[in-house]
């Protein structure tokens, strides 16, 4: 039962760090589409969650996955 047990902490929430983001709307999707690919490429970010609203803001929450060693990768510089 403890290999269950550890898989399940690594599904958790816990293994995850999460930043929020928000896009206005005067931001075109492809230049979106190219901050967001930035992030990914060289933060180790991954898209969590979109809401579009009116006017055409985003809120966009990344997340990547938390390091064991405690050294963490770069952070956003938006």
């Amino acid at each position: 039962m403890d290999e269950m047990d550890a898989g399940a902490d690594e599904s958790s929430t816990d293994a995850y760090e999460y930043v929020p983001l928000r896009i206005g709307g005067e931001v075109d999707p492809l230049t979106a589409q190219a901050r967001l690919s930035v992030a990914a490429e060289y933060g180790g970010w991954e898209l969590a969650r979109v809401a579009r609203y009116p006017g055409g803001e985003r809120k966009v929450t990344l997340r990547r996955r938390r390091t064991r060693t405690g050294i963490g990768l770069p952070g956003l510089s938006y």
